[in-house]
Parts: C-alpha cells; sequence; structure tokens
C-alpha cells in the first residue's frame, strides 16, 4: 500500500504536504505510511482516497491475485454474480419452473450460514443458481408468495455482498446492496431494509466521507425511533446496529466521545434484545463487544482496544466472521502496542477460524507486512504466513 499511496500522490501532482492538507491528516502519518514505518488503516485510506478522487481498493491493490486451488474458483463465480445482479429485475428464461418456496428457502437458509460462518467456497458454488432460480420466482409470483421471494432474495444479494466484499470486488459489493436495498423495499421488511441503509453506510464510511454517513444514519434511525417503545425485537436490532455503525463513522473522523456515545447505545439496545440469534446482523451482546473493540482499533486507541478484548467473552457458537474479524482487528492492536508475537499469534487464530476471509483482508496484509519487517531484523521470521496470503513482494 505505502508505494500505491505514494504513486497515485505523485501522479495527482501532489507533496506530501498538500496531500496532508487535502486529506486532513498530518504530513508525519502521510510519510510514515509511505516509508513503511506504519501500517495505513481503514481511515487513513479513506481519507486519502477520498483526497485523491480514487478508490480505495486502487490503495490496496484489491482484488488481490487468487491462490491456485480452491480460491480460484471462488474468484470465478464473480462473473456469474456479476451477470446476476446485473439482470435483477428481468424474469430468468433459462428456469421452466420454479420450486415450491418452501423448499428454497431452506437452501437460501443454508447461504445465510455460510455467509455467517465465512464459507466462501460454498457461497461461490451456490448463489449463481439459487439467485437465478429466486429472480424467476420473484417475476413469477404475486401478493404474499412475492414478498416471500423477495425476503429470500434479500439474504442471496447480501451473501453476495459479503462474499464480493471480502474477496476485494468492491464495485460487486456495492452492487449487491443497491439490490439488496431494491428488494427489501419491495418486500417491505424493515430489518432487511435496515441492512441496506447499515451497508450504504459503510460504503460511504470506507470512503472518507464521515460526515455523510454520519447524517444518513441519523435520518435512518429517525424512522425507526417512534416505533421502539413498542420493543419489537427487530426494530432493537435494526437501531443498534445502525448506531454501530455510526460508531465507525466516528472513529475514523477521530471523534472518540460519538463513537462511545453510539457504542453505548448498541449496548443498550443488545441487552433488550438479549442474544446473538439475530441470522442477519449478528445482534447481540456478543457482537457489540466485538464492535467495541473493532471501534476503538479504528479510532487508534490501542490501549482502549487491548483492555476492552480482556473482558470479552466469545461463546462457541458466534458466527465465524464475526470471530475472524476479531482476531484481525485485535492483531492490528497488538502490533501497535509492541506485541508482535501476540499479534501473530492473534492472525493465525483468524486464520484457523476464517480463513478465506484473513487471506484476502487488506488490513492483513498490512499487519503481515510490518511484522515481516520487524521480524527479519529480529531474526525471526513470519514468511510462511506471509506466503500463505499472498504477501510476498514489497516487504
Amino acid at each position: 500500500m505505502a508505494t500505491r499511496v505514494a504513486q497515485t500522490r505523485k501522479l495527482a501532482g501532489l507533496t506530501q504536504q498538500q496531500l496532508a492538507i487535502k486529506a486532513d491528516v498530518s504530513i508525519g502519518l502521510v510519510r510514515s505510511v509511505e516509508q513503511r514505518r506504519v501500517p495505513a488503516t481503514p481511515a487513513f485510506l479513506g481519507a486519502v482516497s477520498k483526497a485523491l478522487r480514487v478508490s480505495v481498493t486502487e490503495l490496496t491493490g484489491q482484488p488481490y491475485a487468487p491462490i491456485p486451488g480452491q480460491d480460484s474458483e471462488v474468484h470465478a463465480a464473480i462473473a456469474a454474480l456479476r451477470s446476476e445482479l446485473a439482470a435483477y429485475d428481468l424474469d430468468n428464461s433459462a428456469i421452466s419452473a420454479v420450486r415450491p418456496l418452501s423448499q428454497i428457502a431452506t437452501e437460501v437458509d443454508n447461504v445465510g450460514k455460510c455467509r455467517r460462518a465465512a464459507s466462501f467456497h460454498r457461497l461461490a458454488q451456490v448463489l449463481p443458481s439459487l439467485l437465478g432460480e429466486v429472480r424467476a420466482a420473484v417475476h413469477r409470483l404475486s401478493g404474499r408468495d412475492r414478498d416471500r421471494a423477495l425476503t429470500l432474495l434479500c439474504e442471496l444479494y447480501y451473501s453476495a455482498h459479503s462474499l464480493a466484499h471480502k474477496l476485494g470486488y468492491t464495485d460487486l459489493a456495492a452492487l449487491a446492496i443497491d439490490r439488496l436495498t431494491w428488494a427489501a423495499g419491495g418486500s417491505d421488511d424493515q430489518l432487511w431494509i435496515a441492512t441496506g441503509q447499515f451497508h450504504r453506510a459503510a460504503l460511504l464510511t470506507s470512503g472518507g466521507d464521515w460526515s455523510a454517513a454520519l447524517q444518513f444514519l441519523e435520518r435512518c434511525r429517525s424512522s425507526i425511533e417512534p416505533r421502539l417503545g413498542l420493543g419489537q425485537r427487530s426494530d432493537l436490532i435494526a437501531w443498534g446496529g445502525l448506531h454501530l455503525q455510526s460508531g465507525l463513522a466516528a472513529s475514523r473522523s477521530g471523534k472518540r466521545d460519538l463513537a462511545n456515545a453510539h457504542l453505548t447505545e448498541a449496548r443498550q439496545s443488545a441487552l433488550r434484545v438479549g442474544n446473538d440469534n439475530d441470522p442477519i446482523l449478528s445482534f447481540g451482546p456478543t457482537n457489540v463487544g466485538i464492535w467495541a473493540v473493532a471501534l476503538a482499533v479504528e479510532g487508534m486507541d490501542y490501549a482502549e482496544a487491548l483492555d476492552r478484548a480482556r473482558v470479552l467473552v466469545i461463546p462457541a457458537g458466534t458466527p465465524k466472521e464475526r470471530v475472524g474479524h476479531h482476531f484481525i482487528d485485535l492483531s492490528r492492536a497488538y502490533l501497535v502496542h509492541g506485541d508482535r508475537g501476540r499479534a501473530l499469534d492473534a492472525l493465525q487464530t483468524a486464520r484457523s477460524v476464517a480463513p478465506s476471509q484473513t487471506r484476502y483482508n487488506p488490513m492483513v496484509h498490512e499487519t503481515v507486512r510490518a511484522l515481516a519487517r520487524a521480524e527479519a531484523r529480529r531474526g525471526n521470521t513470519v514468511h510462511d504466513f506471509a506466503v500463505w496470503c499472498g504477501v510476498t513482494r514489497n516487504l
């Protein structure tokens, strides 16, 4: 990333000082990132990409080349998903007859389980064909059956987003959220509508437009607030989830107090929800605890992140996607704190829990590069891990 940031800055005709001013970051940080003395953070990448008018993936180099074998098959599914998402408002002439929705629903439920388990290979195998069949169902059914088909389509679009996002195909991930928003609006499912809003705000946040994300999320919550007194579980999950996303935007913009205020709101909602059994946002006390660590990391308060992690208990059955993400965040905190051994241990845990998710995460690549540079001086090595996740050059 350091090389890409420097090259893109130079192509834009900017000095380090000019980029720092445009991105509202310190010149010391720009220099440190370009000289590979500190890893680039998502907040830094968002701010710099916005200032340079490029996508974050142009700075991270995503999507990364697949590792030969099963991962190549996963990436090969992307083309089929692009076609499916483009054809969302058309019937599927390749489907002669749609199976009963009850039968399809069982398979869609399994897709959701694969998404939460970060099972990329299974998602790549089943998503394109299942999307095509449910798309046909939406265009051939009416009334409640059509609403049900649209709800099923929401899960499939969400899973397509998860796969594309984690593999680094951010343009496709954004398109999947557009399709999810369309399907959720057609079904009038409030939790799926909120899920679309959650990820639309995430797109704004990742691109460095934190103020717009906060404004948008505030507007979204205003439509839920009048119903909170009714205590409906879906409203509590939506309310809490949108506060977590606001916390992320606040953390990346350096507003720690605001981030903590949103975290408090989310925690209160989680206590009312009572568990993490929500199959969509996985919202509940455990996930809020995972987010608490993440928000401290994103706000570069690494000591606080480690303090929060020490008291976090992650029970068995927590979605692997969330557990893997937690250990990736924890590794970043350990790295900055100077505990390189624990940073690598955290990455190894993330790898064992959610291997494909870990392999293609840009923050993992940044952490591995930093570890490799540091350990080369100490005579130790993270070479095997670097090779495994494709980080073999520009260490």
